[in-house]
């Protein structure tokens, strides 16, 4: 998948945003201005035994966003290991890109100074594309110039994806090394990861209530990436006698 791809269906689904937005204001208004917890930058710990590198929802405020917290949330009560975290430094507009040279700089940075340390991967709406970004381009392009070297893969435990764009165009779009360690939700009829297009704009109203944060981690999907993601984290079971 190349940058360009993923950048044509992102603007597929910003336009349906910006839709659902003319005639439904409050409910786009409910997934920017809802307050989300922020998480710093990176943990305490600079080589922690996991690190989860989350990329937040479009326009939700710096840190890792509600799906991003409720994730980090979810996972460290499902796993003995010391979870970090590093919330993906990007505006979270349409900066695809962005958020995805971010996140591929961080993985490079984990892997030379922690080479122990095993990275979870995730992200939420416009920060699943990023991801998606990150793991699946080879080659530069559309404002994205950090592809991860050959053998990055090593590194990475887990990809934990919620609403993203790049499932509209045929299943979990992610590169072919991760997806035995990728878990791609999609709630329901979220026109944004859905393939096919709402009806009407009515249609639009009641399906965009899919993506929203509170539909991912209500829905029980955010709960669901956890444990995927601490059975990838488990240590193998001992030989057999």
């Amino acid at each position: 998948m190349t940058p360009r791809s993923v950048m044509t269906s992102v603007r597929s689904a910003v336009a349906l945003v910006g839709a659902a937005a003319s005639v439904a204001t409050g409910v786009v208004a409910a997934t920017v201005t809802a307050p989300a917890d922020v998480i710093g930058a990176a943990a305490a710990d600079p080589c922690p035994q996991v690190e989860v590198i989350f990329a937040r929802g479009r326009n939700e405020r710096p840190g890792t966003g509600r799906v991003g917290t409720a994730f980090v949330d979810a996972l460290r009560a499902k796993t003995p290991l010391n979870v970090g975290v590093y919330a993906v430094n990007y505006p979270a507009n349409v900066e695809i890109a962005q958020g995805a040279n971010d996140i591929s700089s961080r993985i490079q940075d984990m892997a030379g100074r922690c080479p122990d340390t095993r990275l979870v991967i995730g992200g939420y709406s416009l920060g699943a594309a990023s991801a998606a970004v990150a793991l699946t381009s080879d080659n530069p392009g559309w404002g994205f110039n950090r592809p991860l070297p050959p053998g990055m893969d090593s590194h990475i435990a887990a990809v934990a994806l919620f609403g993203n764009v790049t499932h509209r165009m045929g299943g979990s779009n992610i590169g072919p090394a991760y997806l035995d360690r990728t878990i791609d939700q999609c709630n329901g009829a979220d026109p944004v990861c859905m393939a096919g297009l709402p009806q009407t704009i009515t249609q639009l109203q009641g399906d965009w209530q899919n993506h929203l944060q509170d539909g991912y981690i209500g829905s029980g999907m955010v709960d669901q990436a956890a444990d995927f993601v601490a059975a990838r984290l488990a240590p193998p079971p001992p030989p057999a006698p």
